[in-house]
This record gives C-alpha cells, sequence and structure tokens, in this order.
C-alpha cells in the first residue's frame, strides 16, 4: 500500500517536531534505527505484545473465565497507566504542538511560525491507544498561514512498519470512538 493511501482522522496528539539543524542531515534506514530512543522501542513492543494476546483475550472472555478475565484486564491498565506516564516524560515542551489531524503517512498542526517546505524534522508522537509513542522523520510538504497561524503538514520519511500500524491502530481507535459518539448522539435524539 502507498502512504499516501492511508486516511487521516481529526485528532489531537501530542507531537514535538524539531526541525533539524542547518547542516543536519536526514539519517539513512540503518542508522534511523539506531538512533530510536530505547523507550520508543520498548513502547512499540509493549504495544505489538498487546495486539498479540487480544485474540486470546477474546476467547477467554467467552468461556467462564470471568474473574481471570477481570484480573488480566487490571494488569494491562496499571501497566498501560505506567507506561503512559513514563513516556510522556520525553515530551519536550520546546517542540510540542497538537495535531489536528493524523494518520499512518502524515500529520498536520497548527504553529506560529513557518516551516520551511522540503527541510526534515525529527518527530515523536504521543499515543493514548494504543499507549505507545512513536519516533520518526518527517518532511514538512506544506506550510501555509490560516488566520494568524500556520498550518504544517508532514508526511513521515523514516518511520518503523510497526510504527506505521500503530498509527493505523490509533487512527482506527479514534475513528470508531467517533462512530459510537455519533450512533450515541442518535440514540439521543430520538
Amino acid at each position: 500500500m502507498n502512504q499516501d493511501e492511508y486516511f487521516s482522522v481529526h485528532a489531537g496528539l501530542t507531537i514535538n517536531v524539531e526541525p533539524l539543524a542547518d547542516g543536519e542531515h536526514l539519517p539513512d534506514a540503518s542508522a534511523f534505527l539506531q538512533e530510536i530512543p530505547p523507550l520508543f522501542r520498548v513502547a512499540s513492543e509493549c504495544s505489538g505484545l498487546e495486539e498479540g494476546i487480544e485474540h486470546s483475550m477474546g476467547k477467554l472472555a467467552q468461556s467462564d473465565n470471568k474473574l481471570l478475565l477481570d484480573y488480566l484486564q487490571a494488569q494491562n491498565s496499571k501497566i498501560n497507566l505506567l507506561l503512559s506516564y513514563i513516556l510522556s516524560q520525553q515530551d519536550d515542551p520546546a517542540f510540542r504542538y497538537t495535531t489536528t489531524t493524523f494518520g499512518a503517512s502524515r500529520l498536520t498542526f497548527d504553529a506560529t511560525q513557518p516551516f520551511t517546505v522540503g527541510n526534515y524534522a525529527r518527530v515523536r508522537l504521543f499515543l493514548d491507544k494504543p499507549s505507545a509513542a512513536v519516533y520518526c522523520y518527517a518532511e514538512v510538504m506544506d506550510s501555509r498561514e490560516k488566520d494568524n497561524v500556520f498550518e504544517i503538514t508532514l508526511k513521515y520519511i523514516r518511520l518503523q512498519e510497526d510504527d506505521q500500524d500503530l498509527l493505523i491502530r490509533a487512527a482506527l481507535y479514534v475513528q470508531q470512538k467517533i462512530l459510537r459518539q455519533r450512533a450515541q448522539q442518535r440514540t439521543d435524539n430520538q
């Protein structure tokens, strides 16, 4: 699937966008993998493990082991809370923004200053569901002024495949949440 084929959702994720300094170059694929901070690797692996056991938990829910399932879900929630807290410590306020849209191929956010189209940036995305963080590089595709702010569009250039899957799952989670809210509003209005 071509990266441009992924859909985006309107949602506010906390991100860090650090434009590369003059003379700093986009790392090649192997240098990028070496550069990913260990905590981001751990978060990605934990999220992958969680996805793998969801099917098993579904089977457990169908059996008579409700108490065990409740216990395991509570433990999983505790681990996710702890992981979210630890990941939040990686958020640098100097480079913090909030997305207006995000997906598995690109994101947009508003900034008070323009970004130079064609330049690269180091990006960290902090996800709520699943509890994870993504470390990647992106290229500035657009920087247009709109109502005294600049709407910046970044396209991911260096992104691990597992992290792209995380972004797909996060976008689907947001989309499902929006659909549930709309269904609830229709029910409430009847």
